[in-house]
């Protein structure tokens, strides 16, 4: 009888040894995969968050992330406008590979390749449930668009499991929501129709009825109208599926709550992508945040997207996963004040500085185009702090690949994972930006601007886009406003520059090939 216990007391603590043995890669496996959230701004720029110290208006929320996480001095998007930005940050790609990827319409096809490899592919293939929220602007379909019908492909043809969507910017039509490739709450009786090049007999336009504005378009923005706001674009129809424009932000903050908490209770990692609408145009601050901020419909809905990142913060803490959640703040470009409507942005501005000490803003080969805000956050994981590498949006791919043990990547994107988690300050070397359609090489401490027609300042938006009929060169480290030209006090690092431009760029550009031979 006793030599029967001691057997089984022996085999109860083997048992238990060989469960721990099992258990323990298991804990540990799910330990290096943590959910993953991306918070995309638009056109929010470098003194633009508080935390960054340039400008004054004060964001409470995002400075959490960028006091108790890791800020980034040199954290660049890959372009100075929306659309080619958020290509190159989901596929790792440079966004002047594709010439497909510019500002789109709303009718526009999907630019992403559904072959091709991207973040939210990359992280379904390591186990991870996937989904965008929010702002899309990448294209949907492949040629005319049905909006009454299933719409493919959409994002969840390149890898994410669910989203919930603007198809393009809320200044465009159509305005409605689209969930999974159908429209949100379409009426069949009351079919949608777009088109960007001819309106549609008998519907209102700003030119034609500016009476019915609540809001006044500066330039561009004289179509269709929707909630009493002029579009780009012309829309027929689907008068039940329209969204409510000062209820957008509670619209996609609820809905981005609720699939965390959905989430939470999975025993699977999920990745969010979370791009906002704020704070490009139109500016529709929810009542709650009119006058806020003091500085018109820019500077209150920037802290209408402070509120609401506070509130997803909140809501991974209470749903007790904040410890294994790595959290990416950023901006798709840099800042334009007047883009379109006039909203006071020029006019309230006071001592607010959107960009900083930095030079230009969207649309701009300057610093402001594309240096924007860059923030990390692990709570327990990332050592709170200030990082000077030289990281981009390109890089996140093959960054989280190697984060969560894939090996998959981009063809630009470089694993900075060691400098994204604050544990290295080497980031990458160098990096050439993109400008609508236009580019520029940022190389060390280095700028380089090759020479570009057209109009040094575009003056609908008072900007200055870096165009020059001579090359400009910069060092940043001593001269961070880019005042003072140095291509011809300095030729031979201007040809080194040249250089490493053109070995980046290759065959893409031979026009600006032929003009620095």
């Amino acid at each position: 009888m006793q030599k029967r216990n001691y057997f089984s007391l022996i085999s109860g603590i083997l048992w238990i040894l060989f469960l721990s043995a099992c258990t323990q890669p298991i804990k540990e496996e799910q330990q290096k995969k943590p959910n993953i959230v991306f918070i995309y701004l638009d056109d929010l720029g470098y003194g633009d968050v508080s935390a960054y110290k340039s400008g004054t208006l004060q964001t409470p929320n995002m400075d959490k992330l960028a006091n108790e996480g890791l800020r980034f001095t040199n954290g660049y998007a890959s372009s100075a406008t929306c659309t080619p930005s958020r290509y190159a940050l989901l596929t790792g790609t440079y966004p002047w590979r594709n010439q497909n990827a510019k500002i789109l319409p709303g009718t526009a096809p999907l630019i992403i390749d559904t072959a091709q490899m991207t973040i939210p592919k990359m992280l379904r293939s390591q186990g991870y449930e996937t989904a965008v929220i929010g702002k899309w602007h990448l294209g949907l379909g492949t040629g005319v668009v049905d909006w009454n019908q299933e719409i493919s492909p959409n994002p969840n043809h390149v890898g994410f499991d669910h989203s919930h969507i603007l198809a393009a910017t809320q200044d465009r039509v159509p305005t409605v929501y689209i969930e999974n490739g159908r429209v949100v709450n379409l009426d069949p009786n009351d079919p949608i129709s777009v088109d960007y090049d001819k309106n549609f007999e008998g519907e209102p336009t700003a030119i034609t009825n500016p009476e019915l504005l609540t809001m006044k378009w500066h330039h561009g923005h004289n179509n269709s109208i929707v909630n009493g706001i002029p579009r780009i674009g012309f829309m027929k129809g689907g008068q039940s599926a329209k969204w409510s424009d000062v209820d957008m932000a509670d619209h996609f903050l609820e809905k981005g709550k609720a699939y965390i908490k959905e989430k939470s209770r999975s025993a699977e990692p999920f990745f969010l992508f979370f791009p906002m609408q704020q704070p490009h145009v139109p500016r529709t601050p929810h009542p709650r945040f009119e006058g806020k901020s003091g500085m018109g419909p820019r500077g209150d809905v920037i802290l209408e997207a402070d509120w609401v990142i506070g509130e997803l913060y909140k809501t991974l803490e209470e749903a007790g996963i904040l410890e294994n959640t790595l959290i990416v703040f950023s901006s798709d470009n840099g800042p334009v004040l007047n883009d379109g409507y006039y909203d006071d942005a020029v006019e309230k501005l006071e001592d607010h500085t959107p960009a900083g000490v930095l030079r230009g803003g969207k649309y701009s080969l300057f610093e402001a185009g594309t240096k924007v805000p860059f923030i990390t956050y692990w709570k327990g994981n990332i050592q709170p702090g200030v990082s000077d590498a030289f990281v981009t949006q390109i890089d996140l791919l093959a960054s989280l690949a190697a984060l969560v043990g894939s090996s998959a990547s981009g063809p630009d994107s470089e694993n900075l994972l060691d400098a994204f988690l604050g544990k290295s300050q080497q980031g990458r070397e160098s990096f050439v930006l993109e400008a609508t359609t236009r580019t520029a090489l940022r190389s060390g401490d280095w700028a380089m601007i090759p020479p570009y027609p057209g109009p040094a300042v575009q003056n609908q938006v008072n900007i200055e886009l870096g165009n020059s009929t001579d090359y400009q060169l910069f060092n940043l480290k001593d001269d961070p406003r880019q005042q003072t030209n140095l291509a011809t006090s300095n030729p031979e690092k201007l040809e080194e520059m040249k250089k490493k431009y053109l070995e980046i760029r290759g065959d893409n550009n031979k026009i600006e090939q032929v003009e620095l031979k």
